[in-house]
C-alpha cells in the first residue's frame, strides 16, 4: 500500500496529470503519483484543490486528516453500501453482553500479555528482577481477563494493567536526554508522550482503515463505549498492536538518539495565547514534533509496518500491516459465525516466552 504524509504547514496540494504537487509558496516541495496512492494524511494546516479532492473520491484514495499534533480530525472515504449485512451481523452480535464481553475479554487479554512480556524481556537485558515481577503480575492480570465476561470489569482490569505498565516506563528508556513520569495526553506534555501519542494515532488509523475494509462499522465496538464521532471497533482492536508496535518503536528511536530533544519545539503558558498553528484556540499544546522528526518517526513506523513476521494462526510469513488486516477478518468471521471465537493477537507465540 502507497502511503504519502503531507507534514509541512501551510501548504498546498494540486494536481498536475496523474501527479499531486506539494506546493509551499511559490515552490513544488514534494510530489507523489496517484497510481500506486492508497492513503493520503495530511498533518496540521494545508489545503487540497478541487479537482485534487474530486480525483481522490473517483480512485477512491482513503484520506485523512490530522491536527498538527497529530490527533484524528477527519477521513474522507466513499462508503461501502455492499456491506450492510456485515453490520447487521456486527450489530446484532455485539448487542448481546455476553458476546461484548467475550471480545473485550480477548482484546485486555492480548494487550496485557504483550505488556507483560515487554517488561520480562527487557528486565533480563538490563538485570532488573522488580521488571520482572511486574511482568508477571500483568499476566497475571491478563489470566483474570481471560476469564471475565462483564465488560466493566474488564476495563477496570485494562486499566490497571496500563498503570502498572506506564509505571514502569521509565526503566525501558535508556537515553539520559529523555524522562517519563508518566502517561499523559491531550495534550502531550514531554516528547516521549508526543511521540506515543502520534504512534497510537497512526496505529488507531491503520486499524480504522483495516475494519472499514472487512466491512465492519468502526464505531460499535465492545470495550469502548459508543460515544459520538468516536471510533470505538478500531479504538478497541488497535489495543493490542500497542505495544509490540508503538511502543517499541518509540523506544527504538529514543534509545539508539535517532531523535533528541532539541527536535522538538516547546511551549509556555504564555505562548497558548497566539492559538494554534492550524487557525485555532483549541488546545495549548506545551510540547510538539518538529516536521524533520515527525518525517523521521513516519519512515520508521512504514519500515516497521512492512517488517514480516510468521502470522502464528497460518504460519506464513506477513508483514505487520497484513496482520492487522488479518485480524479485522478473522473478527469479521466470528461475527458471521465461520469462527468459533475471537482470539487476540498471541505475541507470546510469535516472540517466544
Amino acid at each position: 500500500m502507497k502511503r504519502f504524509y503531507v507534514l509541512e504547514q501551510g501548504c498546498y496540494i494540486r494536481k498536475n496529470g496523474y501527479v499531486l504537487q506539494i506546493w509551499q509558496g511559490d515552490k513544488v516541495i514534494d510530489e507523489v503519483s496517484l497510481e500506486r496512492l492508497e492513503q493520503l494524511t495530511i498533518v496540521g494546516r494545508s489545503s487540497l484543490s478541487g479537482a485534487v479532492l474530486d480525483e481522490l473520491v473517483r480512485r477512491r484514495i482513503e484520506t485523512v486528516l490530522l491536527t498538527p499534533e497529530g490527533r484524528f480530525r477527519a477521513r474522507i472515504v466513499v462508503d461501502e453500501h455492499k456491506h450492510v449485512e456485515r453490520r447487521m451481523k456486527q450489530y446484532l452480535m455485539l448487542s448481546d453482553p455476553l458476546v461484548s464481553g467475550e471480545l473485550a475479554s480477548a482484546i485486555v487479554e492480548s494487550k496485557l500479555k504483550s505488556y507483560g512480556h515487554i517488561l520480562i524481556r527487557r528486565s533480563w537485558k538490563i538485570n532488573l528482577p522488580s521488571l520482572k515481577k511486574k511482568g508477571l503480575q500483568l499476566k497475571s492480570l491478563a489470566s483474570i481477563a481471560s476469564r471475565e465476561r462483564n465488560v466493566d470489569m474488564l476495563r477496570g482490569i485494562e486499566g490497571m494493567g496500563s498503570k502498572l505498565y506506564f509505571d514502569c516506563f521509565k526503566h525501558l528508556i535508556t537515553s539520559k536526554d529523555f524522562f517519563f513520569e508518566g502517561r499523559n495526553r491531550r495534550p502531550p506534555l514531554d516528547p516521549v508522550n508526543a511521540m506515543l501519542s502520534f504512534v497510537y494515532t497512526l496505529l488507531t488509523n491503520e486499524v480504522l482503515t483495516a475494519v472499514q475494509s472487512v466491512g465492519l462499522d468502526p464505531y460499535l465496538g465492545a470495550l469502548h463505549a459508543v460515544e459520538y464521532g468516536r471510533p470505538s471497533l478500531a479504538c478497541d482492536l488497535v489495543e493490542e498492536w500497542r505495544g509490540f508496535m508503538g511502543d517499541r518503536l518509540v523506544l527504538v528511536l529514543i534509545n539508539r538518539q535517532i531523535v533528541r530533544p532539541d527536535d522538538f519545539i516547546y511551549r509556555t503558558e504564555r505562548d497558548s495565547s497566539r492559538g494554534s498553528d492550524d487557525g485555532s484556540n483549541e488546545m495549548f499544546r506545551p510540547v510538539e514534533m518538529k516536521p524533520k522528526v515527525m518525517r523521521a518517526l513516519i519512515e520508521s513506523y512504514e519500515r516497521w509496518m512492512s517488517q514480516s513476521i510468521v502470522n502464528p494462526f497460518t504460519g506464513e510469513h506477513q508483514s505487520y500491516r497484513s496482520l492487522i488486516y488479518n485480524q479485522a477478518q478473522r473478527l469479521l468471521k466470528w461475527f458471521l459465525g465461520k469462527e468459533e471465537r475471537f482470539e487476540g493477537f498471541p505475541w507470546d507465540r510469535v516472540l517466544g516466552g
